[in-house]
């Protein structure tokens, strides 16, 4: 018999954008660990529940006791068990009290070969756990492997103990159907009590009735909706439903993050319209939209066109008949935050960019790298380096321009209180400084892209900028020894990296990589204490995953990233072409056969040299191999040099049959000496010629 199992930890307010994590890892952790006892079968799934004061798992088809477990436990060879008569040696005998057997059970002790000795094994039937065992056993797992942001300390009721925990919990309840099981964890005894709402509950506590009952028990009596995505999926309905109401096509902004904290923040959600004096939208709306979202959880409300209204959305915790006191006080409350983004705008436009630059050098970026001051020079110069290569002295120029200016916004006092709107009112004080749209959106755009998915720069002039920025920080981090490891990447150069990847690739850019990377190491003079080539494998490496994530396989990525690439606008039209040409049936035989010549070649004594003497050309197959080699490079070269990847790699497929034959028919390590180093020169000018646009061996199965 079977019945459905429900435990809830009551506790203090836990932290808000930890708490979907923490209820789903909860849920998960209960249910597998009883899984793994045997007390939980295939059928059902675990629901997960958590609120600001709870957490909650409803696990389906639990037994009350597990099956018999047999078990076969290895003992010891014969040859140390059993004595030259048969009987038991003292060391048996020992192991065999050890788990509760004694000399009667050695009849039946099994004798199996293990490796090259046989062996005794006992065999031995274990009483499943009953629920009770396997749920205290199960609770103390989960609460181990919770994902706690920051473990908290607090004393017990006894004044005595203490526990840890990430909130002080204060009950603890654990139903099978409508039974209490008895267990026990963070000084609490399990019962059937709980609570709900702090002041619209219809009583308290709710006592639970059984463990079905209590999504239905807590909303209805306690005011509370336990399931996470059920209280978010109605702060959505609401939100649109508060929308609609203001009318004129306004829609709450879009933020999932922002979403899941205020579901983590409310119990029993009620959306409320708040708004504020228009003469704030001067202010630019990001200041505004960040304020509201950040310090309040607040819902701007956006027009058709996207642009900030006077109107927000709050999602309150409470739901009064008159609800002008909460929507008045929350008004209030947002005003100051306004007023204040207003006063920080007006201030920060008293002063010129141009006029704060100077101040950077008093800015420490690092310790090793010296202060922002010095970054921004060298963000100029590798920025007027690229441009030279795109654009000439006009770009380079205006590139340098925009460098410099890039960081001034990091003295401001709006950015200083609001770190994230960096770049952004660097643009709006650039504009107002009476910088063209183009430079104001290289400073706004040369932090893009600022995390996976982002888009990129909008113009040529951001690209450069950003690509600058971004090989700064890389080259600078790396050259002084500050490379990530394993999941840590305190400086985000991994998606520094992947930026790169992205403008270079996306944005068609001719420019080469090795290049870039030397130019931006030069601008750092003797500064540099480590080799920046781990940077280069680290920037591939990133292409690589993402090119995965692209849909790509293994085999292609490989077969294309082995020759290293310096252009990587190059790098999708290669694998387009590595694609089609794995696709053709002479594929398969020329991926082997050029795996076959590139070990050939590696084994060869000294360097060979991709050269062939004709009249050494002895054999008839090794005579067709050059002949088609000779006839198929002129052309399979020029499509490579008009960058047509897919035509140069499919001219390849006639050298199928004469690739065979030379491998049925001739011997390459021939005795004489100057054959085998022909024969050699041959193979590595046809190894040149299939290895021009990948490297055709990572398609070999």
């Amino acid at each position: 018999m079977t019945k459905n199992l429900l435990v809830e930890l009551f506790v203090e307010e836990l932290p808000p954008k930890a708490l979907k994590k923490l209820g789903e890892a909860f849920a998960s952790a209960l249910s597998e660990s009883l899984r793994g006892q045997g007390l939980v079968g295939g059928q059902g799934t675990t629901v997960a529940y958590a609120s600001p004061r709870r957490l909650a798992a409803l696990v389906p088809a639990v037994a009350s006791r597990a099956a018999d477990r047999a078990v076969q436990q290895k003992l010891m060879p014969v040859s140390v068990g059993l004595d030259a008569q048969g009987q038991p040696t003292p060391a048996l005998l020992k192991k065999l009290t050890a788990l509760g057997a004694d000399a009667s059970v050695v009849p039946q002790l099994t004798r199996a070969v293990d490796g090259k000795a046989e062996a005794l094994f006992y065999d031995s039937v274990v009483p499943g756990a009953t629920l009770l065992e396997g749920l205290q056993k199960a609770l103390e797992d989960a609460l181990a492997k919770l994902p706690i942001p920051k473990v908290m300390t607090y004393q017990l009721a006894d004044g005595w103990s203490s526990v840890n925990f990430v909130r002080p919990a204060h009950g603890l309840v654990a139903l099978y159907g409508d039974e209490v099981v008895p267990v026990s964890a963070l000084g609490l005894q399990a019962g059937r009590n709980t609570h709900g709402h702090r002041f619209e509950a219809l009583r308290d506590p709710v006592v639970l009735k059984h463990a079905d009952s209590y999504a239905e028990q807590l909303e209805a009596e306690g005011a509370v909706i336990a399931s996470f995505e059920t209280r978010r999926a109605e702060i959505v309905r609401q939100l649109q439903a508060a929308a609609q109401q203001v009318g004129g096509g306004v829609q709450p902004i879009d933020d999932g993050a922002l979403l899941d904290e205020v579901t983590a923040l409310v119990e029993r959600p009620n959306v409320l319209v708040g708004e504020f004096e228009a003469e704030f939208l001067d202010v630019p709306q990001e200041c505004l939209i960040l304020t509201m979202k950040a310090n309040q959880k607040y819902f701007p409300l956006l027009d058709a066109a996207g642009k900030l209204t006077h109107r927000f959305l709050v999602v309150s915790n409470i739901r009064p008949e008159d609800p002008s006191a909460v929507i008045g006080g929350n008004e209030r409350v947002v005003r100051p935050r306004l007023a204040d983004a207003k006063f920080f705008f007006d201030q920060d436009r008293k002063k010129t960019l141009a006029s704060r630059v100077p101040g950077l050098a008093k800015v420490v970026y690092h310790n090793k790298l010296g202060t922002q001051g010095e970054r921004t020079e060298r963000v100029q110069a590798i920025a007027r380096a690229i441009g030279e290569q795109l654009g000439g002295p006009v770009l380079a120029e205006r590139a340098g321009q925009a460098a410099v200016l890039a960081k001034a916004d990091l003295l401001t006092d709006m950015v200083g209180e609001f770190p994230e709107l960096q770049g952004v009112m660097g643009a709006y004080y650039a504009k107002h400084d009476g910088l063209d749209d183009e430079v104001a959106g290289a400073i706004e755009d040369h932090y893009k892209p600022r995390f996976a998915g982002d888009d990129l720069p909008r113009h040529a002039l951001g690209v450069v900028v950003a690509l600058a920025d971004k090989l700064e920080t890389l080259v600078g981090l790396f050259g002084v020894g500050q490379v990530p490891t394993g999941d840590k990447d305190p400086f985000a150069l991994r998606r520094h990296a992947l930026g790169v990847v992205r403008m270079l690739s996306e944005k068609q850019l001719p420019l080469a990589l090795d290049v870039l990377l030397q130019q931006a190491a030069s601008a750092f003079g003797g500064r540099l204490t480590e080799p920046t080539a781990p940077l280069a494998e680290f920037i591939y490496d990133r292409l690589s995953s993402s090119l995965r994530e692209q849909g790509y396989t293994a085999q292609e990525v490989d077969a294309v990233l082995a020759l290293r690439p310096v252009h990587l606008a190059d790098v999708p039209k290669r694998l387009q072409a590595v694609r089609a040409f794995a696709s053709l049936p002479e594929a398969e035989s020329l991926a082997a056969a050029n795996k076959r010549v590139g070990n050939i070649l590696k084994k060869a004594e000294q360097t060979v040299v991709p050269q062939v003497d004709a009249a050494l050309l002895r054999e008839p197959a090794e005579q067709a191999l050059a002949e088609a080699l000779q006839g198929v490079r002129g052309p399979a070269d020029a499509a490579f040099e008009r960058s047509d990847y897919a035509v140069s790699l499919q001219t390849l497929a006639v050298l199928k049959a004469p690739v065979d034959a030379f491998f049925d028919q001739v011997m390459v390590n021939a005795e004489d000496a100057a054959l085998r180093a022909n024969r050699l020169g041959l193979l590595a000018t046809l190894h040149a010629a299939m290895n021009r646009v990948a490297d055709l061996s990572k398609l070999a199965s």
